[in-house]
């Protein structure tokens, strides 16, 4: 021992390391102070003399004798402390989590699930697909964040797995993988960052995008080659983490509606939007799964008559940075990171796991109600953007087996406008999107999907491929092609605008008739032709290889752009709330605010607005297809001209519910309630053939003909000139197709008449053999629309057709 003698020494118990930097002499955590022991402990001095103890020697010595007593004494009752210690921190490292241990396991199913080993022994199987990774670690995470790696040594087929025996549903997890950071040939493998596992069933936390979950230096001087720098630092105190969910298939087929294409009509709702501010739903459940599932929010669905929710995205989605920066959120969704999991963020039952079986009870109901649930699903591209974009999974998994990459792979093809674009011809992210397709089907329980940016999908190499491996294997699914399939028939890359080439099974939305629709009401269509299309069916765009008029999914409205009221409020756009300028968002509105932009005073402009409302509302579910309603659209809901509202979490994307306490727009909730039950009710509405304009009967009689308001039919030149007034006969006589029983069905027949003049007309009705005599069921030019008109007129009169109104009539004669 040198000098420092009197100093206290540190011993390092096994296998912990003394802190770097700490200043000397004083103890790293963990570690255990030993005394000195020996003749020359601290406190004492050699007392010899080697002339004899005299005097004030010998007092001396006395003296300092007395001082070595009680040193040594205090040296015991130190010994006796520093063996406690070490008792406790003995009891501390055997109480302190060790690595499980990790059987091999199996590699499939993918994903973290429940199975018994051997020997009868429960725990979970994890298995990650990364086919270019040097090693794999998977990593646990107790309730306070601290992490234990378990190396995955078991490769099978590009696939990494281990069996982990005792571990429970709960255990919150993820991936670190190895392997090579070379951004020039597409490689961005960073173990520094925690990986969400792509197949995890729940989600526990939030995306905060620090500089830390990026795997590059977000923050560098030089931001053209910001991406090639890594960023070791580590990401797992700032992301999400995958949670072990238990398997719960308790689905059985007889619970789903079955509602046949149709006869459907689709309600499309945000889980949060439409719950968030309803008076009726108690407090603790608005804005997520149990508040959709709580009565007095199924029983205006129930009311009103819709017979399938489209919910906008519930896949487990991040916020992008740039809205982070702005104090924003995406509000939407469409910004997806887990394809299993339900978003945490509208659960009411925590973000432990307890997600999935509030969804499945919010399906459960829903079902119970004769209510489909249809997910909008974002397959397209995922939340980890371009090159500049955060490291959170697929990217740190295998970045070239993910996505697609530019001739230089530093860069993504981005064909949804995201950053990024998923490579779906890769046999792996097929197989990761048809799982979770089947996982939401089999175990969630939904009845179908509306495939965003669904283009971006069918594309091959590069072209849009209607022959491509996704919607092949989709076609050839037992599971898949039973459910409902919804395609956004677009993308934004060049070939991406696809409507009506989708192959048999899909349906479409169908851009053009919102588009043909909103020109006629707001005077702006040069000639009918594309209408007459859009109202019977669209059999321009769908008759073909098989398909029926309902592969038309009809809307005005959707969830980007104007609602309902702000398109007959607003002709430009009003979004200076997102923060961006007022530049985002579409400036091809299709719009007529009726004399005054924005809210107005004048009641002569309100009620104007709200017969047009009246006449979309009316022309849209009497058209034939599948009509698609947006959630408030029915009872005026406004976002004060906004028509990008994505990240609107607020008054501006919520659905007032206080409208409903107004009389104007409580009656508009009421016209709409009236027009789906005369859907409901006549089939002729919802034909599942499309109509042949030929003469059905030695009469003359033809399944659909159309007239002129002189009441003659219209012929062929019609079509090419500009018109305000339509008339539409429907004829119920000879509806094609037979029902349950195989029976022949027929129905009323009903002419529309649909006049977008600003000025009454009169409009001769068709005679022998149309029709001897008319009753009036519905007029929109009235505000009170809680009982049909009944008015009766003759065949071959004629009748004043109110200014912007639409007339139902139906033949009783």
């Amino acid at each position: 021992m040198s000098s420092a003698a009197e100093q206290e020494a540190v011993q390092e118990p096994a296998g912990t390391a003394v802190r770097p930097g700490e200043p000397p002499g004083l103890t790293a955590p963990g570690t255990v102070r030993t005394e000195v022991t020996g003749t020359e402990a601290a406190g004492t001095v050699r007392t010899e003399d080697p002339n004899g103890l005299r005097g004030e020697a010998a007092q001396a010595l006395r003296v300092e004798t007395a001082q070595a007593v009680r040193v040594e004494n205090a040296q015991a009752v130190r010994l006796e402390n520093a063996q406690a210690v070490r008792l406790e921190v003995a009891q501390a490292v055997r109480a302190e989590p060790r690595a499980p241990v990790v059987w091999p396991g199996a590699p499939m199913p993918l994903g973290a699930r429940f199975r018994v080993g051997p020997d009868g022994v429960a725990g979970i199987n994890f298995a990650l697909w990364a086919g270019g990774a040097e090693a794999v670690e998977l990593c646990l995470f107790d309730e306070h964040g601290n992490e234990i790696r378990c190396p995955l040594t078991e490769l099978t087929h590009e696939i990494w797995h281990g069996f982990l025996p005792g571990v429970q549903a709960g255990q919150r997890y993820g991936y670190r993988v190895h392997g090579r950071w070379d951004p020039w040939t597409g490689a961005r493998w960073n173990a520094a960052k925690l990986l969400l596992d792509p197949y995890a069933r729940a989600v526990d936390g939030e995306f905060t995008l620090p500089p830390e979950v990026y795997g590059h230096m977000r923050d560098w001087p030089d931001q053209h080659v910001a991406d090639t720098v890594r960023d070791d630092r580590d990401s797992a105190p700032y992301v999400p983490k995958g949670v072990v969910v238990h398997d719960d298939d308790d689905w059985v087929e007889d619970r789903r509606p079955k509602t046949p294409w149709a006869d459907s009509v689709i309600y499309e709702l945000h889980v949060r939007g439409f719950t968030q501010l309803h008076p009726d739903i108690p407090p603790e459940l608005r804005g997520t799964y149990a508040g959709l599932a709580h009565p007095a929010a199924i029983d205006h669905l129930t009311r009103l008559g819709v017979t399938a929710v489209e919910l906008l995205p519930v896949h487990q989605f991040a916020h992008e940075d740039h809205l982070l920066r702005r104090g924003l959120h995406n509000y939407w969704g469409y910004n997806s990171i887990g394809y299993f999991a339900p978003h945490a963020g509208y659960s009411a039952s925590g973000s432990a796991g307890g997600q999935v079986g509030e969804f499945k009870r919010m399906v459960h109901a829903l079902h119970s109600a004769g209510i489909e649930v249809i997910l909008d699903v974002v397959y397209n591209h995922t939340a980890e953007a371009g090159e500049l974009g955060p490291m959170l999974s697929l990217r740190g998994i295998d970045n070239r087996g993910y996505y697609r990459l530019q001739n230089d792979p530093r860069r993504y093809a981005d064909y949804t406008g995201c950053g990024n674009t998923l490579h779906v011809v890769q046999p792996q992210v097929l197989r990761l999107i048809t799982d979770s397709l089947r996982y939401w089907v089999t175990e969630m329980g939904v009845d179908g999907f509306r495939f965003d940016l669904a283009a971006a999908l069918a594309r091959s190499m590069h072209d849009v491929d209607m022959l491509s491996p996704f919607l092949a294997v989709i076609a050839q699914d037992p599971v898949l092609r039973r459910v409902k399939l919804i395609a956004e028939p677009w993308d934004v890359g060049n070939g991406g605008y696809q409507v009506g080439a989708f192959p048999p099974l899909w349906t479409e939305w169908n851009d053009r008739y919102r588009d043909a629709v909103r020109d006629f009401w707001r005077g702006a269509l040069p000639d009918v032709r594309d209408l007459g299309y859009r109202l019977t069916g669209s059999s321009d765009l769908y008759a073909w290889g098989g398909r029926r008029p309902y592969a038309s999914v009809n809307f005005v409205t959707a969830h980007d752009g104007f609602t309902l009221r702000d398109l007959v409020s607003y002709e430009h756009k009003h979004n200076e709330a997102n923060g961006e300028g007022n530049r985002d968002g579409t400036s091809d509105n299709r719009a007529w605010n009726c004399g005054a932009e924005g809210e107005s005073d004048d009641p002569e402009i309100n009620a104007l607005r709200r017969r047009q409302l009246r006449n979309l509302l009316t022309t849209l579910l009497l058209s034939t297809g599948v009509p698609m309603l947006v959630a408030g659209d029915e009872m005026g809901r406004t976002q004060g001209g906004n028509n990008n509202a994505y990240c609107q979490d607020n008054e501006i994307g919520w659905l007032d519910w206080s409208l409903l306490e107004q009389p104007e727009w409580r009656e508009l909730t009421e016209l709409t309630a009236r027009v789906l039950k005369l859907r409901q009710t006549h089939p002729v509405l919802r034909r599942r053939a499309f109509f042949s304009g030929r003469a059905q009967a030695p009469d003359g009689l033809r399944d659909l003909a159309w007239f002129t308001r002189d009441g003659r039919e219209m012929a062929e030149g019609d079509w090419y000139a500009p018109a305000a007034t339509l008339g539409l006969y429907l004829s119920g006589r000879d509806i094609p197709g037979r029902d349950a029983r195989g029976e022949p069905v027929t129905d009323d027949s009903f002419l529309a008449v649909l006049h977008a003049g600003a000025e009454p007309v009169a409009f001769e009705l068709p005679g022998a053999p149309w029709a001897a005599a008319y009753e009036l069921v519905l007029d929109t030019s009235r505000e009170d629309q809680a009982d049909a008109p009944g008015t009766v007129l003759e065949g071959g009169t004629e009748m004043t057709v109110p200014a912007r109104s639409v007339l139902l009539l139906r033949v009783t004669a």
